[in-house]
Order: structure tokens, then C-alpha cells, then sequence
């Protein structure tokens, strides 16, 4: 089952309807690294990261791993190899802390934007994750209410993508 978001806020799911922040400069056809923009596509899910620490495995058909306090995400366009893949923090590359204190990332859906192969520049660490409680914009990714997000993940398989109209 598919998952869709436009401009206006919600994400849909059949007829399921949730609430949804989008990056601080709204859905872009144009992804750039640090732009804030929330990629236009048809993104594939790659796999479920949680933190076990605060979470149970979410029941889901998707792959699903935990998550440690050494895990990130490496955004650094200037690193080739590495670029909008995870990585093992401290890392020499510039990368961003998977284990976060702010619940954001206490569950994550990786997005398959930009990733076969990575090219620096176009956009890295794109994912479905908790929303702040204000819903306040995201960096790029979309993001859910925790209990929408675990909601969703029931729903979804290997086939599943998200589709962001811009």
C-alpha cells in the first residue's frame, strides 16, 4: 500500500488521513543538500530504525533494526563514499546523530531518495520520522505523530513507497 503527501499537509493512506510536517521550504522537484526541502518523487522505504531503549520493534512488514548510540547518518557531500549513507559515530565525514535526546528519531523510516548510487549534493538522511509536537517544518524528511507513524508501519510492505506531489 501506498503512502501520499502534497504540499497541504496530510499523508494518506487509503482512506486514512494523518497529519504531517514537511520540510521548512515546502516539496521541491530540485533537491538539494541543506536546502530544507522535502524531495517530490516516489520514494521506496528502505528500513525501519528504532530505538529499543524507548520503543518495542514496531510491528511492521518492512526490514526493521535497532538503532545504537553510535549510529548516524552521513551528510557531507564532500565525502564521497560515505554520503547519505549510515555510518559509526564519531566519524571524520559530517554526519547527523541517529541516537537524538529529542524522540524525533526514536523511530524512522529511511527513504530511498538519492541512495543508488548517492550523488554528493542532491539530498541526504530524507526519512519518515516522529514529528515535533508542534508539527514544526522538518530539515527535508516527513514527519508523523508517533502514534501515526506506528499506525502506518502496520500497513506497509517492501512494495510500499511514499509518493510527495509538489
Amino acid at each position: 500500500m501506498d503512502l501520499t503527501i502534497g504540499g497541504d499537509g496530510w499523508l494518506c493512506l487509503g482512506a486514512r488521513r494523518y497529519r504531517a510536517a514537511l520540510g521548512r521550504s515546502g516539496i521541491s522537484a530540485q533537491k538539494r543538500e541543506g536546502d530544507g526541502a522535502t524531495p517530490a518523487g516516489i520514494l521506496p522505504l528502505r528500513q525501519v530504525l528504532y530505538r529499543r531503549d524507548r520503543l518495542a520493534r514496531p510491528a511492521t512488514r518492512l526490514a526493521a533494526r535497532a538503532i545504537a548510540a553510535q549510529d548516524g547518518w552521513c551528510d557531507d557531500p564532500n565525502d564521497s563514499a560515505q554520503y547519505n549513507r549510515p555510518v559509526l559515530l564519531p566519524n571524520p565525514a559530517r554526519a547527523e546523530h541517529l541516537w537524538r535526546e529529542d524522540g524525533l528519531y526514536d523511530l524512522l523510516v529511511v527513504l530511498g531518495h538519492n541512495d543508488d548510487p548517492p550523488v554528493p549534493g542532491l539530498g541526504s538522511a530524507i526519512f519518515l520520522h516522529v514529528a515535533r509536537p508542534d508539527f514544526g517544518p522538518t530539515e527535508g524528511c516527513v514527519a508523523l505523530a508517533l502514534a501515526d507513524l506506528l499506525d502506518v508501519l502496520r500497513w506497509l510492505d517492501v512494495e510500499s513507497r511514499l509518493i510527495i506531489a509538489g
